[in-house]
């Protein structure tokens, strides 16, 4: 894709096509820069995608947001499809537990932080002192400061058991926040990244944390659109281009790699910029950065990584009526209906079971995954005992996010650098988010200005 670009303007390369870098790339052409946007694959989307197998178009993730997620949510709005997508209109979440009947955690009329107490003094997996106990608790969490330093030194978990919350509650309620916006359990989480979450999301604003749910595919709802936004916006995207060292030179920048063939198959030329958003995964980021930005992208190379695993479920009949559901007391920690998105026959149901925190999981063979996870979803949805599974698949993200863990705050670079026209993107940047969707549109939206302010000198 390319197109004519206006006469003289600035230059920007965008090295990776995930949310921040079309975010990025997006910003500089609409501020009249000509940009190039390289990326590796031979689609855009980065960590969020979909494929096809046996007929049916699966994501790799379920990925989903909250209402108070405002930049991901212009960025739906500014690809056209945000009717692909729905926010709850209350908070609710339905917990499944073993021999046990579904409970929905349900946010009430009462402004912040009341929103919940309702349904937290109902909670049955709860015992009432320990409902009176995470009440206080979060009432004390909603006053830590999230920027507080410090508070990057100490576990979630930690903080939880000094404020009376012992591992039942831990595993009961907090959890099940945890897991999914930190890809960590409270025990091993940095206490600052989840004093932010949970305030932004549930301590804040009564109706922030309301969940939005992706109805259609991954590709269908980000990659696709992007292709067309980018296109519109006359950006040169090279598919199937890695990118393997970037060069100082005296007009700025040079991206130097390989792969990508033009139409008549002569192989490209680097992108020469004024202005270079390094938009990549923080390993492979460090790795490319090494030669121009020295000692800051060595100690990137020391932010780890936390696996995310997905199984991919289908079963002859319906066996869940809930459109998602949280589990407690069980491996099974999130559940998804994806029987539409993924084009499965109306006489079938599709679950897609998200495993966060999957250290465990990743080493595990797709058999033994099996033993474990049909018997625990058997457990939770008693329809399944009767059903025959027609497909069971799994997919492993081995480096989904960094880990949100103690010490991570101080290994997460600014967009800005010491090198002239070098910004960086990415949700592994200093955002003050964990890795998420928000974060990774936010990181773009601050590479660009980075970007058009060397630009404007």
């Amino acid at each position: 894709m390319s197109g004519a670009q206006a006469p003289g303007a600035g230059r920007v390369a965008v090295i990776g096509g995930g949310l921040a870098g079309i975010t990025a790339a997006l910003d500089c052409a609409a501020a009249g820069a000509q940009v190039t946007l390289v990326e590796v694959r031979r689609r855009l989307g980065g960590a969020a995608y979909s494929f096809e197998r046996d007929g049916l178009r699966l994501d790799n993730g379920q990925h989903v947001f909250l209402r108070c997620c405002h930049a991901y949510r212009d960025l739906l709005a500014r690809l056209g499809s945000e009717r692909l997508t729905m926010v709850q209109p209350r908070l609710e979440i339905p917990v499944l537990s073993p021999g046990r009947s579904p409970v929905t955690l349900r946010r009430g009329s009462l402004p912040a932080p009341l929103q919940l107490a309702g349904a937290l003094a109902r909670y049955p997996y709860l015992r009432l002192s320990q409902r009176a106990g995470a009440a206080r608790a979060a009432l004390a969490l909603m006053r830590l400061r999230p920027e507080d330093p410090r508070l990057d030194e100490r576990t979630l978990g930690a903080w939880l058991a000094g404020h009376g919350q012992g591992q039942d509650a831990v595993d009961a309620l907090w959890d099940l926040i945890a897991l999914p916006t930190l890809n960590l359990r409270a025990a091993e989480a940095s206490l600052g990244l989840a004093a932010f979450v949970f305030q932004t999301g549930l301590l804040s604003r009564a109706d922030a944390g309301d969940i939005g749910f992706h109805e259609a595919t991954l590709s269908q709802t980000l990659g696709e659109p992007a292709a067309r936004a980018l296109a519109a916006a006359r950006v040169q995207v090279r598919m199937g281009w890695r990118a393997e060292r970037l060069v100082r030179t005296e007009q700025g920048l040079e991206v130097h790699g390989r792969g990508a063939r033009a139409e008549h198959g002569e192989a490209l030329d680097g992108v020469s910029a004024e202005a270079v958003v390094v938009a990549l995964p923080h390993a492979r980021a460090s790795t490319l950065l090494e030669e121009v930005l020295g000692e800051p992208a060595r100690a990137l190379g020391g932010l780890p990584s936390t696996p995310i695993v997905n199984l991919h479920v289908v079963y002859d009949r319906q066996v869940c009526e809930l459109p998602f559901a949280a589990g407690v007391g069980t491996p099974v920690q999130y559940l998804f209906d994806r029987t539409g998105a993924a084009g499965a026959p109306t006489s079938c149901q599709y679950l897609a079971v998200s495993l966060s925190g999957a250290e465990r999981e990743m080493a595990m063979s797709v058999d033994r995954l099996r033993e474990r996870y049909l018997p625990a979803l058997e457990q939770l949805l008693p329809r399944a005992r009767h059903a025959r599974l027609e497909r069971f698949l799994v997919t492993r993200e081995h480096a989904a996010t960094f880990r949100a863990g103690p010490g991570s705050a101080a290994l997460r670079l600014g967009s800005d650098t010491a090198v002239p026209g070098l910004v960086l993107a990415g949700a592994w940047t200093a955002t003050g988010w964990p890795a998420t969707l928000e974060g990774a549109v936010m990181s773009g939206h601050a590479a660009a200005r980075g970007a058009l302010r060397e630009l404007s000198r």
